[in-house]
């Protein structure tokens, strides 16, 4: 980056984090410190505890509110679908942002082995982020 040029901006969500699931969460590593989407210039980087998913943002083929959520099917770890492999970081059963990806990613494993076609992530501010998602694309 040269002197003139502007600073790349990111913003980051915080996940909001229902008492119960709170609890379970920090068994697995998993604490609001370490629970976070962060949309970069170029780049979507989510942490979940342990677990971490990074792309391009041109990766982010759609979004979508959904929600509520099972707390059996939902609650501690980052949670993996078996019937299409999609990742869930769940913080609260209320609601949360469902992303596809045009190519899947890795998460749930650091080998990379197991790659997913969509993430859904329980954000403190929902709305904000699927809005400031949609700009980017």
């Amino acid at each position: 980056m040269s002197g003139g040029d502007p600073p790349l901006m990111s913003t980051r969500f915080p996940f909001r984090f229902d008492p119960t699931y709170r609890w379970l969460a920090r068994v697995f590593g998993v604490a609001p410190e370490r629970a976070w989407a962060e949309l970069g210039e170029d780049e979507l980087e989510v942490r979940y505890g342990p677990w971490r998913v990074r792309t391009p943002l041109s990766n982010v083929a759609g979004v979508e509110v959904t929600g509520p959520y099972s707390f059996l099917k939902a609650a501690g770890p980052a949670r993996l679908a078996i019937t299409d492999r999609g990742l869930t970081f769940a913080s609260n059963g209320d609601r949360g942002a469902c992303l596809r990806f045009r190519e899947p990613v890795t998460g749930i494993d650091r080998h990379g082995r197991i790659r997913h076609p969509e993430l859904t992530v329980t954000l403190l501010d929902i709305d904000s982020f699927v809005a400031a998602l949609g700009e980017t694309q």
